[in-house]
């Protein structure tokens, strides 16, 4: 499955005596807290400027997801979490092919 989701933090963080950020901590350091347990996972993903993309099988997606997501709970009293799923099952490395499929179809019509 390939699994897309956005996690922010929102709300005032936890203070620094519970061992949680200073209150000037900012959403990039937050996602950045997200997005280093994604990539210590050894899953294959990509990361943009909206949402981090994890390839798996469905329970280590989703363990890595609430990992990353509690992990952000730290920085605010509230965390948003969006996801989007693309289960096929029998497919895998589908985070770049689905990509060079639709590559391949642009330049196929120029």
């Amino acid at each position: 499955m390939l699994l897309a989701f956005s996690v922010a933090p929102s709300g005032q963080p936890a203070s620094a005596a519970n061992g949680g950020p200073t209150p000037d901590a900012s959403v990039h350091d937050a996602v950045a807290a997200a997005v280093k347990i994604v990539r210590e996972s050894g899953l294959p993903n990509q990361t943009d400027s909206m949402f981090t993309t994890i390839e798996g099988e469905w329970d280590e997606v989703f363990d890595v997801v609430k990992r990353a997501t509690e992990a952000v709970c730290r920085y605010g009293s509230r965390v948003s979490l969006v996801i989007k799923a693309d289960i096929r099952p029998g497919y895998s490395g589908e985070l770049t092919g689905k990509v060079e499929r639709l590559e391949d179809a642009i330049s196929a019509t120029e």
